[in-house]
């Protein structure tokens, strides 16, 4: 996988990525974004304006962010939403669904 959201997307969930991406490869799950790894043809726009870097190189992750190339990937699995490849994100393909990481992951104090 070319790209990968991390944990910096969770309950941010920006979506200039959304828009920069050519390909549509970026889908919305329910607390945070996720990259489609079939689809992404590895342009890194999203990379470049995603305001809290949650997206990375997947041969850049840091240690701590090693789980995550497998997190996306399994969103679009049969135990979280079964989308598969779906060829491209629209409206009809928004969830309130994560993965279970994303769902267990603490939630980000109000400020």
């Amino acid at each position: 996988m070319p790209f990968v959201i991390t944990d910096a997307c969770i309950d941010i969930k920006d979506k200039a990525c959304l828009a920069a991406c050519p390909v549509d490869c970026i889908y919305e799950g329910g607390r945070t974004l996720y990259i489609q790894p079939d689809e992404c043809i590895d342009c890194g726009l999203c990379e470049t304006v995603c305001p809290v870097a949650a997206i990375h190189a997947d041969d850049r992750l840091p240690p701590e962010l090693a789980a995550w190339p497998a997190i996306n990937r399994d969103f679009f699995g049969p135990e979280v939403t079964g989308w598969g490849k779906p060829g491209g994100s629209d409206m009809s393909l928004t969830t309130t669904r994560d993965h279970p990481t994303v769902t267990a992951w603490p939630r980000k104090a109000a400020t």
